[in-house]
């Protein structure tokens, strides 16, 4: 892989929520390769387990999977003690998984407004506070929040989740004052329009696509890969004085 290498980011543990699919399986790749001891939660178990055989033969190293839905904070955080007690203490966390269901105005109800904040960000201020004490122990860490820049540009058809990847960017600041002292880095990695297989199969049509390389100052359209290496740049000592930002990797859209 043409990338960049960040030693430091050997050995170790490294957390991401969502690794299964999509930017969540590159995440998962990247802190392999790199020599990280990488965990990581998602729903579909059987796409996780064909990911952790595939990065093993690939790196050697064999991700730790566990099945978590995590709009079960208590589970969740349970997910984050077995993932310390297997690999060490965690000091890369990355709040990855999200769900950007279409929607509109007038057919959300509280119900589905409570779905999308309990997917989108509240688990976000959750492994935080439960990776705080650890990275506190270790001398530092990173956390790395993952919004998306239809916060940034208003773009309608899930107001939901907008409201909830704008929340992430104002939890990321917070959070950076909070932990700052303890040498806790926060930062928000904000994608443009990745095209993951579950974009393309859904919302990817030639005439959106277009639309969306004609905004972007750079004519390219963006993969997984590029998410993945902005995640281990903000993780590494490479970015040891960078925190409370939002680091946007969107080709210029915005």
């Amino acid at each position: 892989m043409n990338t960049a290498s960040y030693p430091d980011l050997r050995d170790s543990t490294v957390f991401i929520t969502g690794g299964g699919s999509g930017i969540g399986a590159a995440f998962v790749r990247a802190f392999c390769r790199a020599g990280a001891r990488v965990a990581f939660v998602s729903l579909d178990e059987s796409k996780a387990r064909q990911l952790c055989t595939e990065v093993e033969a690939e790196t050697g190293i064999a991700p730790y999977f566990q099945r978590c839905d995590i709009n079960d904070v208590t589970h969740l955080q349970h997910c984050m003690e077995s993932a310390a007690a297997h690999s060490g203490p965690i000091r890369v966390l990355i709040n990855n998984a999200a769900r950007d269901t279409r929607h509109t105005l007038e057919d959300m109800d509280t119900v589905g407004w409570d779905e999308s904040l309990n997917t989108n960000l509240r688990p976000h201020f959750f492994t935080a506070q439960k990776a705080a004490a650890g990275m506190r122990a270790l001398g530092g860490g990173s956390i790395i929040n993952v919004g998306s820049n239809s916060a940034m540009l208003g773009l309608s058809g899930y107001p939901a989740y907008v409201t909830a990847k704008a929340g992430i960017v104002g939890l990321t600041k917070a959070l950076a004052r909070e932990l700052g002292a303890h040498n806790i880095r926060v930062n928000a990695l904000v994608p443009g329009w990745v095209m993951t297989e579950r974009q393309k199969q859904l919302w990817v049509t030639e005439e959106a696509l277009q639309e969306c390389l004609q905004q972007q100052c750079l004519k390219d359209t963006i993969s997984e890969q590029d998410i993945a290496d902005a995640a281990l740049f903000l993780a590494s000592r490479a970015a040891r004085m960078i925190t409370s930002q939002a680091l946007v990797v969107d080709g210029g859209r915005t």
